[in-house]
């Protein structure tokens, strides 16, 4: 089943190469959407695809790259849309 899921992490994960680290996990799971930082200093991921490719890149955001510390992370799950076509960093 396809989903939708937004989550926005908090943390040292701007200035850590942590949306390149996104952008290339979400593409190899085949995910649409985009990841960009926020001007509170947070990191929002918004993704859609397959539920367990979700689930799989949400373990993973939890993490990072090296040199990122997640602190926090506010998950939503929302219905699947189709509306993106491929997966990018927004500036």
């Amino acid at each position: 089943m396809d989903r939708k899921l937004i989550v926005r992490i908090s943390g040292r994960v701007q200035g850590v190469g942590y949306r390149y680290f996104v952008l290339h996990r979400a593409q190899s799971l085949e995910l649409a959407g985009y990841v960009r930082n926020l001007r509170d200093g947070r990191v929002e991921v918004v993704a859609e695809g397959e539920e367990q490719a979700l689930k799989t890149i949400l373990e993973e955001l939890k993490e990072g790259p090296a040199g990122a510390i997640v602190e926090k992370m506010e998950t939503q799950w929302q219905l699947y849309t189709g509306d993106i076509a491929s997966f990018e960093i927004m500036f």
